[in-house]
């Protein structure tokens, strides 16, 4: 169970909350770097899954985000190592006739592993989020051999940047979202639901109109029943919610909940006693630029998906730590990778049974 702490800290310990060390944030277990050196300059969008093999991450790699060259690379934790990376998938999509190679940019990896069939991997390949494809391969040993990528059928983009869920009658619902070409862009919520591993799909939303909340790459949380809840970015400052009463196939009208959103992105996880995380940036965004800071890293908590309290920092320092990643494995931990200043891919491991969650004052993390 989590605990929350009442505790008063003296004044002579009130010290700001990014001075805290790994002894402060009992829950930590490991945090780690899943390669010291890898073939691409940039790093970006990583994710996470448990395989009956083992643990999966993958990210986008390359140059630089939006470069050509940018490939979807593949990690396995093997014995308590990770493997080296390996490219599984890339953006070519012919040679012509002068051996010239037409190649695309790929985006945000999505790893899911359902309850019956091989590990599935979404992608995007296309030169930029208004106008890219879905695309789909699988891996049928846990993610050491992959089949061949193939398109997903024209408009769906399959989960746009976190992870499906598997609903009770098997179907796998993914989360997702669309950015259109007019300035500003109108950013919808939608959903892509598929009873048969994606060989066929359903198209749900757009949820919102892209205008009064501008909203992306949801995650999806369970809060019993028939009742979902998925949350994420937006360009309002606040982390984005929307609801369903019956398992996602509709939904409510979109609003903006309680915690900072800097426009980027989260990601979420419903644990197995029914506690929600999510992983974030505690801070808005900065007036008048894109977005905002990407540090601090943090992970909050929640009973209900709406009243957050807060939980660790997982990183605090100048620099960007984003695109975060969320799943609770088996034996109970919790596991997380993201962008580490877009050099590497950064991993901790949680034990949320001695999670210590505080309460957000003022919307402000404690101190």
């Amino acid at each position: 169970m989590l605990r929350k702490s009442f505790l008063l800290l003296p004044c002579v310990l009130c010290l700001p909350w990014l001075s805290l060390s790994a002894a402060d944030q009992p829950a930590l277990l490991k945090s780690e770097f899943i390669y010291d050196t890898g073939p691409y300059p940039q790093i970006h969008a990583t994710t996470i899954v448990e395989t009956p093999t083992g643990l999966v991450s993958a990210w986008f790699g390359g140059t630089h985000e939006k470069n050509p060259d940018v490939g979807i690379w593949v990690s396995r934790l093997v014995e308590g190592k990770w493997t080296t990376s390996v490219e599984v998938a890339n953006g070519v999509q012919y040679t012509k006739a002068d051996g010239t190679v037409v190649r695309h940019p790929t985006w945000n990896p999505v790893l899911f592993q359902p309850k019956e069939g091989p590990l599935m991997l979404f992608y995007k390949a296309g030169p930029t989020p208004e106008n890219w494809w879905g695309m789909l391969t699988t891996s049928a040993d846990g993610g050491q051999t992959w089949d061949q990528p193939h398109r997903l059928p024209e408009g769906i983009l399959g989960p746009i940047k976190n992870k499906p869920v598997q609903l009770p009658d098997g179907s796998i619902l993914c989360p997702t979202s669309n950015e259109t070409h007019e300035k500003p862009s109108k950013w919808t919520v939608h959903f892509e639901r598929t009873r048969d591993l994606g060989k066929t799909w359903e198209l749900i939303g757009p949820v919102n109109d892209g205008v009064a909340i501008q909203a992306i790459q949801p995650s999806i949380l369970f809060l019993g029943g028939d009742k979902l809840m998925a949350l994420g970015r937006s360009r309002q400052d606040k982390v984005f919610e929307v609801t369903s009463d019956d398992h996602g196939k509709t939904w409510s009208e979109m609003r903006l909940g309680t915690l900072p959103n800097n426009n980027s992105g989260t990601d979420a996880v419903t644990l197995k006693d029914g506690t929600h995380l999510i992983i974030y940036n505690h801070i808005g965004g900065t007036p008048g630029k894109w977005g905002g800071k990407r540090t601090p890293l943090n992970i909050s908590g929640s009973k209900d998906g709406r009243t957050w309290q807060a939980g660790l920092v997982l990183e605090s320092d100048p620099g960007e730590y984003s695109y975060p990643s969320i799943i609770q494995t088996q034996d109970g931990l919790v596991h997380v990778t993201y962008t580490w200043k877009r050099q590497k891919v950064k991993h901790a491991v949680i034990d949320p049974s001695k999670l210590v969650l505080r309460d957000l004052v003022d919307g402000q993390w404690p101190q």
